[in-house]
């Protein structure tokens, strides 16, 4: 019985996480933001030189550099 708040405490502790400043690695967050076979990237805006093939979500567009890009229209 007397187990028994020393498991909840050990839980409570377990169960709490620390604020983090940074965000999570930067090589982890281009796995996971990345679309069409890992060449694009989701973003709201594309940069220049980049066009947007499909969506990510419904407020993101991967967008892909042009040399990636699985149809070349107007060329």
């Amino acid at each position: 019985m007397r187990s028994l708040p020393l498991v909840l405490v050990v839980l409570v502790l377990l169960s709490y996480v620390p604020p983090v400043r940074s965000g999570p690695n930067i090589y982890i967050r281009r796995v996971f933001s990345s679309c069409w076979r890992t060449k694009g990237t989701c973003r709201k805006k594309c940069v220049k030189g980049e066009e947007f093939h499909i969506f990510c979500d419904t407020t993101y567009l991967c967008c892909i550099q042009k040399k990636h890009l699985p149809i070349q229209v107007g060329k």
